[in-house]
């Protein structure tokens, strides 16, 4: 190295996340997001999520959806309008909640779960990774019948 050369790369740019987004739906409308403060996700207008949630820079809460204090939200997972995620709750990475779903306080989805739309799981229930919540499911505590591979 010459004199004066720190060693530092030159050739690398950081990438800077926009701190917004649109998106045009189906339909042709344009839902705004913005970045969440604590973890990066994004965050659709008309979603409420609280600011001790935290929210992988990959992750999609979409218009009228809500995430509570505490919840942890993996990267790439997706919460679809008008689904609930309770306080400490944990949703993986590559877990999808369907719309109107309500994934209950404390419980914990492992990676690329899929809560079909409108299922209701309890406080504390836990899903094994890879698995699915038929739509309109209600899971407690203990079932399990209703999981599908």
């Amino acid at each position: 190295m010459g004199a004066g050369n720190t060693g530092a790369r030159t050739d690398v740019v950081p990438r800077k996340m926009n701190r917004y987004e649109l998106l045009e739906k189906d339909d042709g409308t344009t839902v705004r997001y913005q970045r969440h403060d604590n973890g990066g996700g994004m965050v659709a207008q008309g979603a409420t999520v609280d600011p001790s949630a935290h929210l992988a820079p990959s992750v999609w809460v979409d218009p009228g959806a809500r995430v509570e204090a505490g919840a942890w939200v993996d990267r790439f997972a997706w919460i679809e309008s008008g689904a609930f995620v309770g306080a400490g709750a944990k949703v993986g990475a590559h877990a999808h909640v369907g719309a109107g779903a309500a994934v209950g306080s404390g419980a914990r989805l492992g990676s690329r779960v899929d809560v079909g739309a409108d299922a209701r799981l309890a406080p504390g229930v836990v899903v094994e990774p890879d698995q699915r919540v038929p739509a309109g499911a209600l899971v407690r505590r203990g079932d399990r019948h209703v999981l599908a591979a």
